[in-house]
Parts: C-alpha cells; structure tokens; sequence
C-alpha cells in the first residue's frame, strides 16, 4: 500500500495582482511551494509526491524546483486546469495508484503544516478510508442575504476545513468521476467524497496551517516563521 501525495499549486493568485503566481512566491529564502513540498519529501510515510502546476511552468518547475532542490520523490508533474478540482482531477488520473493506497492531496500554498501531524492523518485515512483536518472556528458566523443577517449557525459544531486531506484511492476517484459526470463543482475534496455518502473524518489541524492567499498572509507565514526561528535562508 502506497501514501502518495498530491500538490496542486497551479493557482494564478487573483489577490495578490496580475501576473503575481504566490506559490513561487519566497518565504524565509525559499519558495512558498518548495517549503510545502519539504514537508512530504521529508515525511517517512510518503513514498511520491506529484506536484500539479500550471501548464506554462511544468519544465521550469522540473528543472528549479524539483532538481533545483532536490526533491527526489517527485515522481510526476502535472499541468493544471482551470480552477483547482480540475487540477486535482489530472493529478488523480495521472498518478496510476492502485485502489488501496493512500492518496494525500495538499494546497502548495500551505507551507506551514506541521509535519507531526501527517502521520495521523494517513493512519486515520487507512482506517476509515477518508480523514481531513481542520480546526474549530473561533468566531461567531452569521448567514447574510442582500446585506441583511438571516441565520447564526452554531459555532460548537462548525470546524473550518483545511488540507492535508486524505482518501484511499478508489474512494477519492469515484468521487471526482462522479463529480466529473454530474457537473458538480466543490471547493474542497471531502465535500466530493461526502456526496457519494462516505463518513470523512475530522482530526484537529493546526491554526498555523494557513493557507497564503494574500499579501498579508505572507506576512503572517514570515513572522511564524521569526517566531520559530526559521527564516532564514
């Protein structure tokens, strides 16, 4: 049984401006994307890795990213689609796993996992066949229409997903099929996996775990970073 994981990074970063790709972005000297990558490649658990990034890139990221620094277990690169289901999509259907293995799917621009808790993760997904992590919100949410509050949710039951989120393989590919065949979009991979009436687990992530989207999250992931003492080069 193989863990492989997927990283799709072929977002073309709208909020940080035109022309701006933020998972070639440099956090503490390195790419935002290799630091995600890092995580894995270092992982004992993960046995390949298939990095997902934009069409125009695949050759650069082969030679400055994978051979640049070293990451060896890159079996793969993948050019993207057009909104990230499509990106995973080819990764899925790229990556020829067996129905057993593992398949692990993580933004690229979530460099700041901590790397204890994958191991959870890939344990939880062999036993259950579906685990994400996420973290309890912190805020009270309310539901707006037209600028008018129609609803407050109960915050105790309200977890804000993140990624690593892991499938066994034949579960996660029946699920994109189908999502593929009824025209479904989502915005995460569980929710893909939950229409098909599989239970996905939830474990605890990290509020760390932060997904740089904006220019102030780069900020944020740089001062974890000093906090750790870890920015350097």
């Amino acid at each position: 049984m193989s863990v492989v994981a997927l990283i799709p990074a072929a977002g073309c970063g709208r909020r940080f401006g035109p022309g701006v790709r933020k998972q070639f972005l440099h956090l503490g000297g390195r790419p935002v994307v290799v630091r995600t990558l890092e995580i894995f490649q270092n992982h004992p658990l993960i046995d390949k890795i298939f990095l997902i990034v934009p069409a125009d890139e695949t050759d650069c990221c082969r030679q400055e990213i994978v051979a640049g620094y070293g990451l060896a277990k890159i079996a793969g690169v993948v050019s993207g689609g057009e909104e990230r289901q499509d990106s995973v999509a080819n990764g899925l259907f790229a990556c020829g796993s067996e129905a057993d293995d593992i398949v692990v799917i993580h933004d690229g621009v979530r460099p700041m996992f901590p790397a204890e808790k994958l191991g959870q993760v890939i344990l939880m997904a062999r036993q259950n066949g579906a685990c994400i992590v996420g973290v309890p919100v912190k805020d009270t949410l309310k539901e707006v229409a037209g600028g008018v509050i129609c609803g407050t949710p109960d915050r105790s039951r309200l977890w804000q997903a993140q990624t690593p989120q892991a499938f066994r393989y034949d579960i996660i590919r029946r699920a994109y099929e189908a999502a593929l065949e009824g025209g479904v979009r989502a915005t995460d991979d569980a929710a893909l996996v939950e229409r098909l009436g599989v239970k996905v687990r939830m474990i605890e992530g990290s509020y760390r775990n932060i997904k740089i989207t904006t220019p102030e999250d780069l900020l944020l992931a740089e001062a974890f970073l000093a906090a750790a003492g870890e920015l350097g080069p």
